[in-house]
């Protein structure tokens, strides 16, 4: 298990430097970089949603499903519960930057590997219920913290764009897909999936360039930033975990909930820090420490709660 870890980590890494190298260098300036964005939030993340909701699952893990659906709502409730508490002491856009990172976790790229190193096949079943929730309160809530308070005369415009984003809509269809057992040509599934699968290291290509321009020293002297770490990778956890354990009875289906809320923050946080030009330098080193820390973190976690 802590093997699948740390070989994840160290791939995402190696990608990051790959983007680092190429902004250094030029290769990738920020005009490019504002372009590469563009295509990972409007092409690739849309194929990569549609594609996690069409998975199989077996029969006797259907009762399962069904409460992976609850647990995973109530844990993001909670999660943005104790996230807005205790980051009250925080101001303007580093709260906003560390709020979306609390809730919103490195779902795919970091959790589903290691879901399936402890759980198999249906640990990633579980896990991709609790990405539909990721999706669908990102591209609702999570954008909503970054454009800020709407005007009354805006908001109804806001709310027609959020539902007619690309990723809602990928959302809609992969839940058709799943829920009418809909069965996707091998040529039109594989397409989508060969698209879907660029989103990954488009994604931390697009970390690795914003790094490229970060100035590492005033942020890691920053108590702001090993805060909202501890906030991320242990006391939300450990908290979902606690008050977990006189509601239910622990299994694979709650056991991969928990798990998931442990990971890292997820890439997006850098992505549209940079779209919404809010703190994206501080975005990327908040990412890029959750995900390195994570190494330590997630087995402690695991350990604890298995």
């Amino acid at each position: 298990m802590e093997k699948a870890i740390i070989e994840t980590v160290i791939s995402l890494f190696i990608i990051i430097f790959i983007g680092f190298f190429a902004g250094k260098r030029g290769i990738i300036d920020e005009n490019l970089n504002k372009g590469l964005t563009k295509v990972l939030i409007n092409v690739a993340l849309p194929f990569m949603i549609v594609s996690s909701f069409i998975f199989k699952y077996e029969e006797n893990i259907k009762s399962n499903v069904i409460k992976t659906f609850a647990y995973s709502f109530i844990a993001y409730m909670v999660v943005a519960f104790i996230s807005y508490i205790l980051l009250l002491p925080i101001k303007k856009d580093k709260k906003t930057i560390l709020h979306f990172a609390n809730i919103f976790v490195n779902t795919g790229y970091i959790g589903f590997p290691i879901l399936n190193s402890i759980y198999g096949p249906e640990g990633v079943i579980y896990g991709s219920i609790f990405n539909m929730f990721f999706v669908i309160f990102m591209w609702t809530y999570g954008i909503a913290l970054f454009k800020g308070d709407f005007k009354r005369e805006e908001l109804k415009k806001e709310i027609k764009s959020i539902i007619l984003n690309s990723s809602i809509l990928a959302v809609f269809i992969g839940i058709i897909i799943m829920v009418f057992d809909i069965k996707i040509n091998s040529l039109i599934l594989n397409s989508i999936k060969s698209i879907g699968s660029i989103t990954r290291p488009l994604s931390m290509i697009i970390i690795g360039v914003i790094l490229s321009k970060v100035k590492f020293k005033k942020f890691l002297n920053n108590f702001i930033i090993y805060y909202g770490i501890l906030i991320k990778l242990i006391i939300i956890p450990v908290f979902i975990y606690l008050i977990s354990l006189p509601l239910t009875t622990p299994s694979k289906a709650l056991n991969s909930v928990i798990i998931m809320t442990a990971m890292p923050a997820s890439a997006m946080t850098s992505i549209l820090a940079e779209s919404f030009d809010k703190e994206k330098e501080f975005a990327a080193v908040v990412v890029s420490l959750t995900t390195l820390l994570s190494l330590l973190t997630t087995p402690l976690i695991i350990n604890i709660i298995k």
